[in-house]
């Protein structure tokens, strides 16, 4: 694009639309597979285009997604549940400042654990890529997806955890052996 900037109301190709989001394009290309309700123009050669209110909608699911902690399946259930403005709803709070969780994310400097339910894993244990991933992650507990989990569902992954945890506990005494 030469140094004009395009009207607010123009098409935005998919390059346009992954840079505005801050997205890679495959990750554009992968939600139109999993939301019907983004379905971007398509051109001669299959070539995509988004119109302002694709780019709304994208907003409000990568809102969702990254800053609210849903998963592609509760995002999925709440467009069939309430429709799209519910995603269009993300999308305005994502403009107005972000989140409604009220907490900033965590600067990876400062990650110094990672809470467990049976404590903390020191931050030195934890490999440094996944401490960013998990620094920057902000879960709205409050949010559908994880009030909807059952109790029975809860238990399950809290036995599970637990014998994660045993299991890397037993390899730790083992690798300490050698």
């Amino acid at each position: 694009m030469s140094g004009t900037t395009k009207s607010p109301l123009a098409l935005r190709t998919i390059s346009e639309a992954a840079d505005q989001l801050g997205v890679q394009q495959h990750v554009l290309r992968f939600w139109e597979t999993k939301f019907p309700f983004i379905r971007p123009t398509k051109r001669a050669g299959g070539r995509r285009f988004y119109r302002p209110q694709d780019i709304e909608l994208l907003t409000g699911v990568k809102t969702l997604l990254y800053d609210r902690g849903y998963t592609i399946r509760g995002v999925q259930k709440l467009f069939k549940d309430e429709g799209q403005r519910a995603i269009l709803g993300a999308a305005n709070d994502s403009h107005a400042g972000g989140a409604s969780t009220g907490r900033a994310p965590v600067d990876p400097a400062d990650f110094d654990g990672l809470p467990t339910e049976s404590g903390v894993v020191p931050g030195e244990d934890v490999p440094a890529d996944y401490a960013a991933e998990v620094a920057h992650t902000r879960i709205d507990y409050g949010a559908p997806a994880a009030r909807g989990m059952s109790e029975e569902t809860r238990q399950r992954f809290l036995e599970i955890a637990k014998r994660l945890e045993s299991a890397q506990a037993a390899l730790g005494r083992g690798l300490s052996r050698r």
